[in-house]
């Protein structure tokens, strides 16, 4: 079994930053991507950003040059770095780890944005 605990949301103004962290425990093999989703109030849970095992980097358009994706392999943990947030961040923040084929969800964390 495989666990995925999230922290570092929280309440911010248009402008601010956060950082999100993902840490994973349990029965872990090789985790081959590590990604963070989120999910607005009434729309679909929508991909953010992505860090392979061989370390290639991908975001979503919307984020790309404010959020930074990072990991500390040492501790199966993943960090999602928001700079520049915006109102339409707001949402709860999953992050989801694929580790031999199989996905892992984290319970989600809520992220406020205030204008």
């Amino acid at each position: 079994q495989v666990q995925l605990v999230e922290s570092g949301g929280g309440l911010v103004q248009t402008g601010g930053s956060l950082r999100l962290s993902c840490a994973a425990s349990g029965s872990i093999l090789t985790i081959e991507s590590m990604n963070w989703y989120r999910q607005a109030p009434g729309k679909q849970r929508e991909w953010v950003a992505t860090i392979t095992s061989d370390s290639f980097l991908n975001y979503a358009d919307s984020v790309r040059g404010r959020f930074t994706i990072s990991r500390d392999t040492s501790k199966n943990t993943v960090y999602l770095q928001m700079n520049s947030l915006k109102p339409e961040d707001t949402a709860v923040y999953y992050c989801k780890f694929r580790i031999f084929m199989s996905d892992y969800w984290g319970q989600g964390t809520q992220v406020t944005v205030s204008s």
